[in-house]
């Protein structure tokens, strides 16, 4: 039986699409991402056309609020929404997948979401309920920074699913999945303090999960603890490139697709180097998909086996996932994801 190849993030420079290139041009990162969404399910994009001064604005945000106290940070809570504030061993996301954290202890980063409104999409009768309402810490600049990120990271998901769209040989595919996308921007904080540290069991940042949507963009410091499952059945760990974000795809894509393109497992262990704790930041935008959309397997991705899922509408899909990671109810309709989690057990590094 042949052996795997070594682990790699394939890399993709996506500027055709982002500055308008040729057409031959932009059929050549489609087949690059069309391998690289077959092979790994993780991709390192350039060319995103990102400002520098926006992406500095983001981590001077980040740092701003994770900085204050811990009471303070508490007062930005919205219960039962996926907004807000969560603190640290507030959530366990394995149990978005039903499986229960190998060390039963809750992840250790502490986050903070924003993310799209009813009111974002004047003229169609949406639901609180679903997008949820945003909460601004009384941070100098905050806001408008955050902001700024969030427009471009949410211009970069809407180009990548331009691309996976001509990838799949289905131009216009995602137009009437996303024109009203319940997105959210997640900025995550490893917040174990720096230092010298010794570990009783299995100490996790953010448990092994999949992203519950289309696409998953992701700012990460260039700080190890990002682990992507592979193939191999291994996990492997995974730094962003200079100047480049990753990229993921999430459950919904994967249903597209009917797994042929994969919606990678990945988890974060605590940035430990030489035995000392580092500071570790990320800001991912989940891409998710309008909330009443349904999610059916393409055609062309029907196997001589029949459907890999059920149609899903997305309300359903994330309220499931959201329930596990949140509320501690495992999810039990993930099952091909779990199965996965389970089989690599025996080979954690």
């Amino acid at each position: 039986m042949p052996q795997p190849g070594p682990f790699t993030v394939p890399v993709v420079d996506i500027s055709p699409y982002v500055l308008e290139g040729s057409a031959e041009a932009k059929a050549e990162v489609s087949r690059r991402m069309d391998a690289a969404c077959s092979s790994v399910g993780f991709v390192q994009i350039l060319g995103h056309g990102v400002p520098r001064p926006v992406l500095d604005g983001l981590t001077e945000a980040i740092d701003a609020f994770f900085t204050l106290p811990l009471e303070t940070k508490k007062t930005y809570r919205v219960v039962g929404a996926n907004r807000g504030y969560s603190p640290p061993k507030s959530e366990a996301l394995s149990l978005s997948l039903g499986v229960e954290s190998t060390a039963r202890m809750k992840d250790f980063f502490e986050a903070f979401n924003i993310g799209a409104e009813a009111r974002s999409f004047p003229g169609l009768d949406l639901s609180e309920d679903d997008y949820g309402i945003n909460v601004w810490p009384d941070v100098a600049a905050f806001q408008p920074k955050v902001e700024a990120y969030y427009a471009e990271a949410a211009r970069v998901a809407r180009t990548l699913t331009t691309v996976f769209a001509d990838a799949l040989g289905r131009p216009g595919l995602f137009d009437t999945l996303t024109d009203h996308s319940v997105d959210v921007l997640r900025m995550n904080n490893y917040a174990l303090p720096e230092g010298g540290v010794t570990l009783d069991g299995d100490l996790i940042g953010m448990g092994e999960h999949t992203d519950f949507g289309l696409v998953t963009v992701l700012w990460a410091d260039q700080v190890a603890g990002l682990q992507v499952l592979g193939g191999d059945g291994v996990w492997h760990d995974v730094e962003p490139a200079d100047g480049a974000l990753l990229v993921n795809l999430g459950d919904l894509t994967a249903r597209l697709t009917n797994d042929r393109w994969t919606s990678t497992l990945h988890r974060v262990k605590p940035p430990i180097v030489d035995g000392a704790i580092k500071r570790r930041r990320s800001a991912a935008f989940f891409h998710d998909g309008n909330i009443d959309a349904v999610i059916s397997t393409l055609p062309s991705h029907i196997d001589a086996d029949g459907l890999a899922y059920e149609p899903i509408m997305v309300r359903d899909h994330i309220k499931a996932k959201l329930a596990g990671s949140r509320q501690g109810k495992a999810n039990t309709a993930a099952l091909r994801e779990a199965a996965r989690v389970l089989a690599a057990e025996g080979h954690r590094p």
